[in-house]
Protein backbone atom coordinates (compact mmCIF):
# COMPACT_ATOMS: atom_id res chain seq x y z
CA UNK A 1 0.00 0.00 0.00
CA UNK A 2 1.21 3.50 -0.83
CA UNK A 3 0.07 6.91 0.41
CA UNK A 4 -0.39 9.59 -2.23
CA UNK A 5 -0.55 13.35 -1.72
CA UNK A 6 -1.42 15.70 -4.59
CA UNK A 7 -0.63 19.39 -4.85
CA UNK A 8 -0.57 22.16 -7.41
CA UNK A 9 -4.24 22.70 -8.08
CA UNK A 10 -5.84 26.13 -8.17
CA UNK A 11 -7.77 28.68 -10.16
CA UNK A 12 -6.51 29.58 -13.62
CA UNK A 13 -7.89 31.37 -16.63
CA UNK A 14 -8.63 29.55 -19.85
CA UNK A 15 -5.46 29.13 -21.89
CA UNK A 16 -3.30 29.02 -18.79
CA UNK A 17 -1.18 26.25 -17.31
CA UNK A 18 -0.85 24.32 -14.08
CA UNK A 19 1.50 21.61 -12.90
CA UNK A 20 0.18 18.99 -10.53
CA UNK A 21 2.46 16.89 -8.37
CA UNK A 22 1.78 13.67 -6.50
CA UNK A 23 4.23 12.40 -3.90
CA UNK A 24 4.11 8.77 -2.86
CA UNK A 25 5.23 7.27 0.43
CA UNK A 26 5.05 3.95 2.20
CA UNK A 27 5.84 1.76 -0.77
CA UNK A 28 8.33 1.14 -3.55
CA UNK A 29 7.24 3.80 -6.02
CA UNK A 30 8.90 2.21 -9.04
CA UNK A 31 6.75 -0.90 -8.56
CA UNK A 32 3.63 1.08 -9.45
CA UNK A 33 2.23 2.33 -12.68
CA UNK A 34 0.60 5.69 -12.02
CA UNK A 35 -2.44 7.49 -13.27
CA UNK A 36 -4.25 10.81 -13.07
CA UNK A 37 -8.02 10.95 -13.06
CA UNK A 38 -10.45 13.81 -12.73
CA UNK A 39 -14.00 14.14 -11.55
CA UNK A 40 -16.37 16.99 -12.26
CA UNK A 41 -19.44 17.57 -10.08
CA UNK A 42 -22.14 15.01 -10.84
CA UNK A 43 -19.94 13.07 -13.25
CA UNK A 44 -17.91 9.90 -13.16
CA UNK A 45 -14.19 9.81 -12.49
CA UNK A 46 -12.48 9.96 -15.89
CA UNK A 47 -9.04 8.82 -16.98
CA UNK A 48 -6.70 11.71 -17.78
CA UNK A 49 -3.23 10.21 -18.13
CA UNK A 50 -1.19 7.17 -17.17
CA UNK A 51 2.47 6.23 -17.06
CA UNK A 52 4.34 2.97 -16.77
CA UNK A 53 6.98 2.03 -14.18
CA UNK A 54 9.99 3.78 -15.72
CA UNK A 55 8.05 6.36 -17.69
CA UNK A 56 8.81 4.69 -21.00
CA UNK A 57 5.15 4.62 -21.97
CA UNK A 58 2.45 7.23 -21.43
CA UNK A 59 -1.26 7.26 -22.20
CA UNK A 60 -3.79 10.07 -22.40
CA UNK A 61 -7.49 10.59 -22.48
CA UNK A 62 -8.72 11.90 -25.83
CA UNK A 63 -9.76 15.26 -24.43
CA UNK A 64 -6.29 16.10 -23.10
CA UNK A 65 -4.01 14.72 -25.81
CA UNK A 66 -1.54 17.32 -27.00
CA UNK A 67 -2.22 19.60 -24.01
CA UNK A 68 -1.28 17.53 -20.94
CA UNK A 69 1.94 15.67 -20.19
CA UNK A 70 2.45 13.05 -17.50
CA UNK A 71 5.93 12.30 -16.18
CA UNK A 72 7.54 10.74 -13.15
CA UNK A 73 10.72 10.98 -11.12
CA UNK A 74 11.29 7.67 -9.33
CA UNK A 75 14.16 9.15 -7.31
CA UNK A 76 11.70 11.65 -5.83
CA UNK A 77 8.73 9.25 -5.63
CA UNK A 78 6.75 11.80 -7.59
CA UNK A 79 4.48 11.82 -10.61
CA UNK A 80 3.60 15.05 -12.39
CA UNK A 81 0.86 16.29 -14.65
CA UNK A 82 1.73 19.35 -16.74
CA UNK A 83 -1.47 20.93 -18.00
CA UNK A 84 -1.30 23.51 -20.77
CA UNK A 85 -3.93 25.34 -22.81
CA UNK A 86 -6.47 24.72 -20.08
CA UNK A 87 -10.16 24.89 -20.88
CA UNK A 88 -13.18 25.41 -18.61
CA UNK A 89 -14.16 21.79 -19.24
CA UNK A 90 -10.91 20.70 -17.54
CA UNK A 91 -12.38 21.87 -14.25
CA UNK A 92 -12.68 19.19 -11.58
CA UNK A 93 -10.96 17.39 -8.76
CA UNK A 94 -7.80 15.71 -9.98
CA UNK A 95 -6.75 12.47 -8.34
CA UNK A 96 -3.46 10.65 -8.42
CA UNK A 97 -3.65 6.85 -8.26
CA UNK A 98 -1.27 3.90 -8.06
CA UNK A 99 -1.67 0.62 -9.87
CA UNK A 100 0.23 -2.33 -8.45
CA UNK A 101 -1.32 -5.12 -10.48
CA UNK A 102 -1.20 -5.88 -14.22
CA UNK A 103 -4.64 -4.33 -14.62
CA UNK A 104 -5.82 -1.86 -17.23
CA UNK A 105 -4.07 1.47 -16.71
CA UNK A 106 -7.08 3.34 -18.10
CA UNK A 107 -9.62 1.78 -15.73
CA UNK A 108 -10.11 3.50 -12.37
CA UNK A 109 -11.42 0.28 -10.80
CA UNK A 110 -8.03 -1.37 -11.28
CA UNK A 111 -6.20 1.09 -9.05
CA UNK A 112 -5.43 0.16 -5.46
CA UNK A 113 -4.42 3.47 -3.92
CA UNK A 114 -5.73 7.02 -4.33
CA UNK A 115 -4.78 10.47 -3.19
CA UNK A 116 -7.22 12.91 -1.62
CA UNK A 117 -7.49 15.00 -4.78
CA UNK A 118 -6.68 18.57 -5.71
CA UNK A 119 -9.17 21.05 -7.16
CA UNK A 120 -8.53 22.59 -10.56
CA UNK A 121 -10.83 25.39 -11.69
CA UNK A 122 -10.51 26.95 -15.12
CA UNK A 123 -12.41 30.18 -15.65
CA UNK A 124 -13.59 31.36 -19.05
Amino acid sequence: QVTLVESGGGLVQAGGSLRLSCVASGGTFSNYRMGWFRQAPGKERDFVAGITWTGSNTYYGNSVKGRFTISRDNAKNTVYLQMNSLKPEDTGVYYCAALRSWGNLLNAREYSDWGQGTQVTVSS
